[in-house]
């Protein structure tokens, strides 16, 4: 498959749904009622909008962090059932959380805390036999999963950034699920996934066709709305055109691009918006540095690595 054609000039924001603003064109409408409507589900808990605040802070500490933790008893829990799971490979059992968060650092915590805000999304049931919210979430966490591995073989610091963002990718659908459980229906039925899993050639175009935005716009209004940092807007937003960003804001948008097509092709892994035969454009592996063979050595671990990844969404 040829190279995409890169557009080195595109700004880094120029296909983020800017909801609310006068003059907005149809597509940028469609986004903003959807979150609208949605505004009751897609909201933040204070004590998730807290941690975030404080981690974004470079003078924050990890009892600034404790501070806010320790008042909210199922964090807390969720938080220890996380450092102690083989995940982290940390030893012995941890039952403070002070520790635990010494020990997992800030930006895991952060993490932690936004997967179980986003539970909320992932909720109602299955639309189609090969398609449901617990489909989507399987999925996201595999691509974090294989984030991880990519960024720690990649030596570059960024593993929990990566992981929350292969996390985040696909939030997007999730928007249109509760947004239009109809509609996404009807991209799922014209894509034949009525009764099997199978890939889609067209998925994105259907969603513009049928939803008049698709879920890069909706993932990143999302972001928006959360205020989270840009990288998981141009996540959510170019995570299937990376290279229509600027190129100093590629790199975590080019890790989720491959991380989703390893994880795409899992038994029974969801790749309804992936093309028949996945592809790895050169631009993208030289981009990383990364090379078809250890794609593939990555694609035949990620089965194993993924019985170590916990349950970020249980409770």
């Amino acid at each position: 498959m040829p190279t995409p054609a890169v557009n080195t000039n595109v700004s880094a924001t120029a296909a983020a749904p800017q909801p609310g603003v006068i003059g907005a064109n149809p597509r940028e409408q469609v986004v903003s009622a959807a979150i609208r409507e949605i505004s009751h589900i897609a909201t933040l808990p204070e004590v998730t909008l807290k941690i975030i605040q404080i981690v974004e802070d470079p003078k924050s500490t990890a009892q600034d962090l404790h501070k806010v933790v320790s008042h909210d008893p199922a964090l807390c829990s969720r938080i220890l059932k996380v450092v102690n799971s083989s995940f982290y490979g940390l030893p012995g059992q941890i039952g403070s959380i002070n520790r635990a968060i010494v020990m997992l650092g800030l930006n895991a915590v952060k993490n932690i805390a936004i997967a179980a805000s986003m539970s909320k999304l992932f909720r109602g049931g299955e639309l189609t036999p090969a398609f449901g919210a617990k489909t989507l979430w399987n999925h996201s966490v595999a691509t974090a999963a294989a984030c991880k591995m990519i960024t720690d073989h990649l030596k570059i610091g960024l593993a929990d950034e990566a992981f929350l963002a292969g996390l985040m990718h696909d939030i997007g659908i999730m928007v249109e699920l509760q947004y239009d459980r109809s509609k996404l229906l009807e991209v799922l039925q014209k894509c034949g996934a009525d009764s099997k899993g199978i890939p889609c050639e067209n998925m994105i175009a259907l969603e513009d066709q049928i939803f008049g935005a698709n879920h890069q716009d909706f993932g990143a209004a999302l972001c928006e709305r959360w205020k989270f940092p840009k990288a998981l807007t141009f996540v959510t937003g170019f995570h299937h055109r990376p290279w229509d960003l600027a190129h100093e804001n590629r790199t975590l948008t080019n890790i989720v691009f491959i991380a989703d097509r390893i994880s795409g092709v899992l038994e029974g892994g969801y790749r309804l918006d992936l093309p028949t035969a996945i592809d790895y454009p050169a631009q993208v592996l030289d981009e990383l540095k990364l090379s078809m063979e250890k794609v593939n050595e990555l694609r035949a671990n990620l089965a194993a690595h993924l019985k170590n990844t916990p349950d970020l969404l249980g409770a």
